[in-house]
């Protein structure tokens, strides 16, 4: 039995493994159809049209996010209901089907507005993966947490990850008001830390987000034993360099989720950085050829250890 089925959460039907590609395209089709069903009854010919959209919106789809997660030993994914616009969700955030649900999904992860990167290091939507020009906040809080003991693994998993598109994976975490982060913007404010970091192994074709182009088989990190229980909202980024030779040039896939950390850690880290403002156009791991063979300096400050 599931996890979320045990504790009431979902329905018994649950998605158990990543989405396919034919799942994504899937998706897509039935993300397309939802949103022409607000205009009335689908026809044959509109169904086709989505289908259409959606093969070509797949094809394109050169991009990433995290998709779901196993937190604490719990995973979390898509509860299934195809009947029914108004299911509640606890998962990942899912951009492409979110927005056309009467009742919006409750997430733990951020929304963000799709699979594509964030360019600008000076805008707030670096933060994570929003999109201010078309109304999504860079940083717009979910309703909920995940709980998780300090010291415990969390697995992300991404959608298909594009062999071209090769860089360093890093995470970072943000203490939440004791409240929670269910209504917490972080800003501009200082409030980061780094918890792991993967980069280029040497000057070979090696890098930390290979794994996920081979065989998907997620990114884990752990929390921090030392750090004192409260809420916590979670960076996690791809930066791709396939084209960062010069500036603009690096995509940056930020998400975050919200955590709530159990334990009898004491730690408060007060080495911290702001979003934007912690990285810059000229860093040596932000401007850099990815096709030469030197080494890789990872952006961001030391990671944090107890």
């Amino acid at each position: 039995m599931d996890p979320l089925e045990r504790k009431g959460i979902c329905p018994p039907l649950v998605l158990q493994t990543p989405p396919t590609q034919a799942a994504i395209f899937s998706g897509l089709i039935n993300s397309i159809l939802a949103a022409l069903s607000h205009f009335g009854k689908v026809s044959r010919k509109m169904k086709i049209t989505a289908c259409i959209l959606g093969l070509g919106a797949a094809l394109v789809a050169g991009h990433g996010y995290v998709d779901n997660a196993t937190i604490g030993g719990t995973y979390y994914q898509v509860c299934l209901l195809p009947t029914s616009f108004s299911i509640t969700y606890l998962t990942q955030l899912q951009p492409y089907s979110d927005p056309y649900y009467s009742t919006p999904p409750q997430r733990i992860s951020r929304a963000i507005p799709g699979n594509g990167p964030v360019e600008d290091v000076t805008s707030i939507d670096i933060q994570c993966n929003g999109y201010t020009a078309g109304g999504v906040s860079g940083s717009k809080p979910a309703p909920l947490h995940a709980t998780a003991a300090a010291g415990s693994s969390v697995t992300l998993k991404w959608t298909l990850w594009p062999d071209s598109h090769v860089g360093p994976v890093i995470t970072y975490m943000a203490r939440c008001p004791d409240t929670g982060c269910t209504s917490w913007l972080p800003g501009t404010s200082a409030v980061w830390f780094k918890v792991k970091e993967g980069g280029r192994d040497g000057t070979s074709n090696t890098w930390a987000d290979t794994p996920l182009m081979v065989a998907n088989s997620g990114y884990q990190y752990t929390i921090p034993s030392c750090l004192k229980p409260g809420y916590y909202l979670v960076r996690h980024e791809i930066i791709a360099l396939h084209a960062a030779y010069s500036y603009p040039g690096a995509q940056f896939y930020p998400g975050c989720h919200q955590l709530q950390i159990t334990g009898s850690g004491t730690k408060t880290p007060t080495s911290l950085v702001a979003f934007p403002g912690a990285y810059k156009a000229t860093d040596p791991g932000i401007t850099y050829d990815a096709y030469k063979a030197q080494t890789y300096t990872i952006p961001g400050p030391a990671v944090f250890t107890c």
